[in-house]
């Protein structure tokens, strides 16, 4: 007999805009305002934008369907979600449980640079006529009140006599001080459930959008805001032939989204029965989309202002060398355009405590939704644990409150994005769903309940498109840091990265301890019902097929290791501009690994066939297909990705496609007017942001009507 997986009747949001609110509190957040302008500004610049794009739209929306719809239906959080539809797949739930927590024990600290900005911003009101301190002190005054005065940083001096940047050093008191405010603020507003949190969200939510289009017109303003207008839109195409510029725009976009860590899983499981699914996952994604380009836009003119000033006091410098880059970005720039503002240590006040607000929607989230995994686990108190995370946390987060604090944020949060982090988690999180599940469920699931209706183009996304194309990006990521000089663990003068080597023992025991976690006994999670005695189909076949899959993974390990030693052989290690420099040296090599990387291909791609036809058979006629045929398929998919990954980075090295900035281009973006690229690129996104959220509101309010009081989850079993 179906029951409610929780004891009790779970609870609910209080209404759909609480709900949506939420999750756009979550999805925009300092992943927008501060994540994304500084990853644009260090991995590509405009052509940023196009991968980033690609990722939301064709990846990231639909995959928030895909968790809405998972958590929607089960109502469970993340794990136990994953557990309900096949209880193997339960350690994905728990990774990304894993890696949300390794979040929350940086992210309250850049909200604690928020907060002690805020302090700034009221003695600035108190002390200086309402004026911030650091006005009319220009770019260096800013830069060196966050860097010297406020973070303490390791300055050239310390790191000339041997200091390295990641060395931790003295802990910065007020950030402390600010970090313990952040996190009992972020305690407030968890501890009374998530309709407090649809209350909350209704005033954190909007007013950090309101802000940020004041900064936003009042950067365009600026003398030589074209000049970062045209870094940010114009794109460089030589940047699409690097595989940082895709893999740093992917991992944003789940960061940004909050996908693959739990949360909107968490999240929806939360709601109402009858609440939309496909209308709201569209909206979330494109107000996601449209913060980050507003915000990019108020960065990046800002930016090209501080060059135009640094240029009339006689020292031209591009807006790619006016600040130092990295995490601390934001926090140079916002404060700059605030103090071109009248009064502006009362606008500073106003847009820090919006940006806390919007930062905490985010923080709390994460942490939500590692709370009801625990809870939901364990059955333990939920604020005791509450108490318990917060402590942790906070204790956690004291390394990131040290001089070398800014440098170990860098590190982690690039883990985050490398391809050991979220994007290989939402490429797990696509194959095991897409194949150890009938997702045709999933997405009549979410038909039934949506003010429009996804067809069969999302199953194709999310079993085919999504997989290949992480894949690709996985292998060929991997492929590029490992035969850089030194390896992965090494930057590009050699120096081994310390906090490199911590990311690399986090990505190994995440799925470790995910595995340990899945192994406790959860009251109410078990195998979907619809799953329990059906017939299964195709074992014989689904045995040939893993038997192909073997030999792909083989050939396609075989090939990778060839791939990295002839570009080692070719130049001692160092990256080489010519694949036929390879060619040359191991003449025998670079036809082997086409070789190699071939019959794997093959192999894979017949594998993956059987599996397709045994699956489409099983669904037809209710079956269930063998575990072989699921792992074989699932497999196959990412091994045929991989392979892609590989050729391409290869054909990219052999085209010389990842050639330094052309002079031309270096000569556009000090232009002080738009070029017709980034006119073209502007236009573009208003329009798309526009229409596309214009048409989601309008199928909003024809469907109209209001919720149904909460039902039980659907189809599973005790």
């Amino acid at each position: 007999m179906a029951e409610t997986l929780l004891e009790g009747q779970r609870e609910n949001w209080g209404s759909r805009t609480g709900f949506i609110l939420a999750a756009i509190g979550s999805a925009v957040g300092l992943g927008n305002l501060w994540g994304f302008p500084y990853k644009v500004y260090d991995h590509g610049g405009g052509a940023f934008l196009i991968p980033y794009l690609l990722a939301m739209l064709l990846i990231g929306i639909p995959v928030l369907i895909l968790e809405f719809s998972l958590g929607h239906m089960t109502q469970r959080a993340a794990p136990d979600a994953y557990r309900g539809i096949n209880r193997r797949t339960e350690p994905i739930g728990w990774w990304g449980i894993i890696l949300g927590f390794v979040i929350i024990t940086y992210y309250p600290v850049i909200l604690a640079w928020c907060g002690s900005y805020l302090v700034e911003c009221v003695k600035g009101i108190a002390q200086h006529s309402g004026e911030l301190a650091w006005k009319g002190e220009g770019i260096g005054g800013v830069a060196n009140f966050f860097s010297v005065e406020y973070l303490n940083e390791w300055q050239t001096s310390d790191l000339a006599g041997g200091v390295k940047p990641w060395a931790l050093g003295q802990l910065n008191i007020p950030i402390i001080t600010s970090l313990a405010v952040i996190w009992v603020l972020m305690y407030l507003c968890i501890f009374r459930g998530v309709k407090l949190v649809s209350k909350v969200v209704l005033f954190t939510v909007p007013l950090p959008w309101i802000m940020l289009l004041i900064l936003t017109v009042r950067g365009l303003t600026l003398p030589g805001a074209a000049r970062g207008l045209n870094f940010f839109l114009d794109p460089e195409w030589s940047e699409l032939a690097k595989p940082e510029t895709w893999r740093w725009a992917f991992g944003q976009m789940f960061f940004s989204m909050s996908l693959a860590f739990g949360v909107m899983v968490t999240y929806a499981s939360f709601l109402h029965r009858k609440s939309d699914i496909n209308n709201n996952a569209t909206i979330i994604g494109l107000a996601d989309v449209g913060t980050s380009f507003v915000a990019g836009i108020a960065i990046f003119a800002t930016l090209g202002a501080m060059a135009f000033q640094t240029e009339l006091a006689g020292k031209a410098v591009p807006v790619t060398d006016v600040v130092n880059g990295g995490p601390g970005l934001a926090f140079v720039a916002f404060p700059y355009a605030l103090a071109q503002l009248p009064y502006s240590a009362w606008f500073g006040a106003v847009f820090f405590i919006a940006l806390l607000t919007l930062g905490i929607d985010s923080a709390f989230s994460i942490t939500e939704s590692v709370l009801a995994s625990l809870v939901d686990k364990t059955r333990w108190n939920r604020n005791l644990t509450l108490i318990g995370l917060t402590v942790v946390g906070f204790g956690l987060g004291l390394v990131y409150c040290t001089q070398g604090g800014v440098s170990w944020i860098g590190s982690i949060d690039g883990f985050i994005n490398k391809w050991g982090g979220i994007a290989l988690l939402g490429l797990l999180e696509c194959v095991t769903i897409g194949w150890a599940y009938r997702l045709k469920r999933l997405r009549e699931h979410a038909n039934e309940r949506s003010d429009w209706h996804i067809g069969a183009w999302w199953d194709i996304i999310i079993r085919y498109f999504a997989p290949v194309m992480l894949s690709m990006l996985a292998a060929w990521s991997l492929l590029d840091q490992s035969s850089g000089k030194g390896g992965l663990l090494y930057n590009a003068d050699g120096v081994f990265q310390t906090p490199d080597f911590i990311g690399l023992i986090v990505a190994a025991a995440a799925p470790i301890l995910a595995i340990g976690l899945s192994m406790v006994q959860s009251p109410g999670a078990n195998v979907h019902a619809q799953h329990v005695g059906q017939p299964r189909a195709g074992r014989g076949v689904g045995v040939f097929a893993t038997i192909l899959t073997v030999i792909a993974l083989a050939g396609l390990i075989l090939g990778f290791y060839l791939s990295v030693q002839s570009i080692w052989a070719a130049n001692d290690g160092k990256e080489i501009a010519d694949i036929m420099q390879v060619y040359s040296i191991l003449g025998y090599c670079v036809p082997l690994v086409i070789l190699v990387l071939g019959v794997s291909l093959i192999a894979a791609f017949v594998a993956l066939i059987c599996g397709i036809f045994v699956v489409a058979f099983s669904e037809k006629n209710m079956h269930r297909p063998s575990g072989f045929v699921r792992f074989a398929s699932g497999v196959g998919v990412m091994v045929i990705g991989c392979i892609g990954g590989l050729l391409l980075s290869l054909f990219v090295r052999w085209n010389k496609l990842a050639a330094t900035q052309s002079q031309e281009t270096a000569k556009t973006a000090e232009l002080d007017y738009l070029t017709t690229p980034s006119v073209i690129v502007l236009s573009g996104m208003l329009a798309l942001l526009v229409v596309g959220l214009g048409w989601c509101f309008y199928r909003a309010i024809k469907a109209g009507g209001t919720p149904e009081p909460m039902q039980v989850s659907e189809g599973i079993e005790q």
